[in-house]
């Protein structure tokens, strides 16, 4: 699924990929927001990325993954 992040005052939103459920993202969310703590993420690629609660300007979350366009093997 695909997550866009907002920063406050900041011109370009984090955008990464991540196999998490929506639910379960958004629950992280509501927590960081509610008690101004961090918002940790996984990637695809296991990086971990970590945003201050207070500086969350918004948060989009995508749909499952489409699957790709090309040649490969499915």
């Amino acid at each position: 699924m695909e997550i866009k992040i907002g920063i406050q005052n900041i011109g370009r939103e984090i955008v990464l990929e991540s196999e998490q459920g929506v639910d379960e993202i958004a629950a992280q969310v509501s927590e960081a927001l509610a008690k101004g703590t961090e918002l940790r993420l996984k990637d695809e690629k296991g990086r971990v990325i970590i945003v201050p609660g207070s500086a969350l300007g918004y948060v989009e979350l995508g749909g499952e993954k489409a699957r790709s366009v090309g040649f490969a093997a499915l």
